[in-house]
């Protein structure tokens, strides 16, 4: 290549001097910027080499790249030769990494000034940072939240588009957050996420383990893949993890993935803490152990190291429970005590997740998130533990996704559900009667079934099929308000329809 070839460290500097500006989109480019060649997010995808033409052609000065893309980008570039003028070459070892220290030199959002929690597991996620954010900000913090539902700060609220956004754009919200006076930014982290670098730069303070089920193996190669982006969180630089200052740890530790996670941080630094309901022999366990479970809540019983106390809560069932478990971990870890706890006694809930639709015909009628089997499982068994004579489950499998999970969820309903109903959601490219058959070999156990494609008629056949303490869960959307059809995306939201369809969007019970 020609001496047009710059020093990494020379381009952070112009970086932080705001001479140019890191971009990963190409139609963002503007003169005198800097693009930086991501690599396909899967196998078989489009980088940053498939838009080349297009950086140029915005007046992209550097060209950051990866020594493995450097024969085809000396190639590209000999192909638009004389069509832009030839950039400044950067190269570097990662350039998933090297953005991270771009954002950092550009935005300047990892300082010392905010504390940064991540949450990750397969479910519970959007729960457990709802409910952080209730307990931390009832003590006085002002929190940030970056999550699946929205983005949102004292004074702002975003739509969100991924559970956790691009590297740039993450750096820049929390630069925002920063300037807005907030002190504590909780964040979803998604296996996706973490796979992909999108938190590269970022040093974390707390991190919370949920759980870990079968999920999203049409991007993991398999769980053990899976498990490994998820533990880097918790594990600091020099095991191939995430960078922390002392970092604080929560890990649940009825879940088995979570029992060897506890294992790998063992002698780490930082305190780490495991909780769950089932007996453990760690140095440092927050036990719980649950009083009652009922239509009106829960009550739930706490001991660490002697003190000893108790919740009542709103909120349904058993995975409601470790919730609120993981969550006081967690605080614990932060430094917080048990007489800060009480103000969870007033959490309702996050939207979408286990959340109830009032209505005056006095049916029991809940809208969840849960779009895998653990979720639907746990979801189901809630309501099973509550005491509702029936349940009805309206439920889907989502289209382009694991194809694996599909007779799973079937078996979860038909075993935990008195009635099923069978419908779409999300087919997205694949037709969804097909869907349903990849359904159907799960469902073998006692459960009334229905099939009805189309999700406004499976839910208005499951509220005609509702008796006096039945309880209907419409799962797998939970707060989201879009169905796609092949490649559009409509407007749907399963609280919508069901308020619509009890007749309560006009009495303003919405």
């Amino acid at each position: 290549m020609k001496k047009t070839d710059l020093s990494f460290s020379a381009l952070l500097e112009f970086v932080a001097q705001k001479q140019t500006c890191p971009r990963t989109h190409s139609g963002q480019v503007r003169p005198g910027d800097s693009f930086i060649l991501m690599p396909p997010a899967q196998a078989g995808g489009q980088g940053g080499l498939d838009y080349l033409r297009e950086a140029l052609a915005g007046g992209a000065e550097y060209l950051v790249y990866a020594a493995s893309q450097k024969t085809e980008l000396e190639a590209r570039l000999e192909e638009l030769a004389g069509n832009a003028s030839r950039p400044v070459l950067v190269q570097v070892e990662d350039c998933r990494a090297a953005l991270g220290d771009l954002a950092v030199a550009c935005f300047a959002a990892a300082g010392p000034s905010l504390g940064l929690c991540g949450i990750t597991g397969t479910n519970g996620k959007t729960s457990c940072t709802y409910m952080l954010e209730h307990l931390l900000g009832a003590s006085g913090h002002k929190v940030g939240v970056i999550g699946t539902i929205n983005y949102r700060w004292p004074g702002v609220r975003r739509p969100s588009c991924l559970t956790t956004p691009g590297c740039l754009e993450l750096h820049s919200m929390i630069r925002e957050m920063r300037e807005a006076g907030t002190g504590t930014v909780i964040m979803e982290v998604s296996s996706h996420a973490l796979a992909q670098k999108r938190v590269a730069g970022l040093s974390f303070g707390g991190a919370l383990w949920t759980n870990l089920t079968q999920d999203h193996l049409d991007f993991h190669q398999d769980m053990e893949e899976y498990y490994q982006y998820k533990a880097a969180l918790f594990l600091g630089p020099e095991e191939g993890g995430v960078p922390a200052r002392d970092k604080a740890r929560a890990i649940n530790g009825d879940d088995a993935h979570g029992r060897r996670l506890l294992d790998e941080c063992a002698g780490l630094p930082g305190l780490t803490i495991a909780y769950g309901l089932g007996k453990q022999s760690r140095k440092r366990h927050l036990q719980g152990e649950i009083l009652s479970l009922g239509p009106e809540g829960l009550r739930l019983k706490h001991n660490f190291h002697g003190q000893v106390w108790e919740i009542a809560s709103p909120l349904v069932g058993r995975f409601n429970a470790m919730n609120l478990l993981g969550v006081e971990a967690l605080a614990l870890a932060l430094g917080m005590e048990p007489e800060d706890f009480g103000v969870l006694e007033n959490f309702t809930g996050a939207p979408g997740r286990l959340e109830r639709i009032a209505n005056r015909q006095g049916l029991h009628i809940f809208v969840d998130y849960a779009h895998t089997p653990d979720a639907l499982e746990k979801a189901l068994g809630a309501l099973r533990d509550a005491g509702f004579k029936r349940l009805i489950a309206v439920f889907g499998c989502g289209g382009n996704r694991d194809r694996g999970k599909r007779p799973l969820m079937g078996r979860v309903v038909s075993r935990l559900a008195e009635v099923a109903v069978l419908t779409s959601d999300n087919p997205r490219l694949e037709d969804p009667l097909a869907i349903i058959r990849d359904v159907l070999p799960g469902m073998d156990g006692p459960a009334e079934r229905h099939i009805r494609e189309d999700r406004r008629t499976a839910t208005a056949l499951a509220l005609e099929l509702a008796k006096p303490g039945d309880a209907v869960l419409v799962a797998g959307k939970g707060h989201e308000d879009y169905m796609i059809l092949g490649e559009k995306k409509i407007h749907y939201s399963d609280q919508e329809t069901l308020r619509e369809l009890l007749g309560e969007a006009e009495a303003g019970l919405c």
